[in-house]
């Protein structure tokens, strides 16, 4: 090789080398993308293997992932309704721990939602924690299992049309938590069991859906309230609340909770678009401040207190602070 062909390979080596470079780059951009794309696909619907012989009478079972106003996702599980009862019925809202994993808490046990390209699994973390995901089923079903995903909408002629389903527990007392579509009105059943005198009551709520319900003890009198969360079906939406205190271990009633449009005290620069939690023993509602119809930068935060009332407990406001949220 002649001295003057040497630094012309060289120069054709080093060109190589940035071109492999450059194209191992873009294959690693591309990848990430179409990872992305399968994180996105994660929102869907699941069924099990019954449902592809749905109309040859089998039963099924299905799952409804999509999202939620923060990075979380809302699961439903539902089953064929129309042969027979429910066999399954669930919701939770699952966090995240990786690209394909989602977790969430049941009583402290921990249950795991990993998704694939064309599936989904549903297991307990520990495998002795395994029997909680029967509680949810009849008949010696489990929510556990592989569900192989679709890409349409599930048959709406025989799922299961409750819309909410959760369980709570707490100070040994235990509360049964749904709502099911009755023609254009949605009605929440309440129940307990544990109590001397259960609590079993119907109630409709017009242009209501829904959202979630909790338990604590929020006047420290060793019985606890349960709290459901609601939001409006139009827009803005706009959340309330519906609440019960459990009566020194015996009874349940109702909590008496003023809706925020009647309480001029705190209603300025209300439109909705906020939420509701139990913080401490306080239940906190927080909203965006509007003037003249438009959003601002800052937030209205009302802590509420339970106290008793000459016909029964109720809310009051107990702070009131405005902060800015940039």
């Amino acid at each position: 090789m002649t001295n003057r062909l040497k630094p012309l390979i060289i120069i054709l080596l080093a060109i190589f080398l940035v071109v492999s470079c450059k194209n191992e780059a873009e294959q690693k951009k591309e990848t990430k993308q179409t990872e992305t794309t399968e994180n996105v696909s994660i929102m869907g619907n699941y069924v099990s293997h019954g449902y592809d012989s749905r109309t040859e009478r089998s039963d099924w079972v299905s799952v409804a992932v999509t999202k939620t106003d923060k990075d979380d996702l809302k699961v439903s599980v539902r089953s064929r309704a129309d042969l027979k009862k429910p066999t399954c019925t669930f919701d939770a809202v699952v966090q995240k721990v990786d690209d394909k994993t989602f977790e969430t808490l049941i009583d402290g046990k921990s249950i795991l939602f990993q998704f694939s390209k064309d599936g989904l699994s549903i297991n307990t973390k520990n495998e002795t924690d395994k029997d909680i995901l029967s509680f949810y089923c009849s008949g010696g079903a489990s929510v556990a299992g592989t569900y192989k995903r679709i890409n349409e909408e599930l048959d709406k002629s025989q799922i299961d049309n409750t819309l909410f389903s959760k369980v709570l527990n707490l100070q040994d007392v235990g509360f049964n938590v749904s709502s099911i579509a009755k023609g254009e009105t949605n009605q929440l059943t309440i129940f307990t069991f544990g109590l001397p005198n259960d609590y079993n009551e119907t109630f409709d709520i017009e242009n209501n859906v829904i959202t979630n319900a909790e338990v604590e003890d929020l006047n420290a009198d060793g019985s606890p309230e349960l709290i459901v969360f609601a939001e409006s079906l139009g827009e803005p939406k706009k959340m309330t609340v519906y609440a019960f205190s459990v009566n020194n271990k015996n009874s349940m009633s109702q909590v008496y909770f003023q809706p925020i449009e009647e309480n001029k005290e705190i209603s300025n620069g209300y439109n909705g678009n906020g939420e509701f939690a139990l913080v401490e023993n306080y239940l906190v509602q927080r909203f965006p401040i509007y003037e003249k119809g438009n959003k601002t930068d800052k937030m209205k935060q009302i802590q509420y207190k339970l106290v008793d009332g000459e016909a029964s407990r109720r809310f009051v406001v107990a702070k009131q602070n405005e902060y800015d949220i940039k």
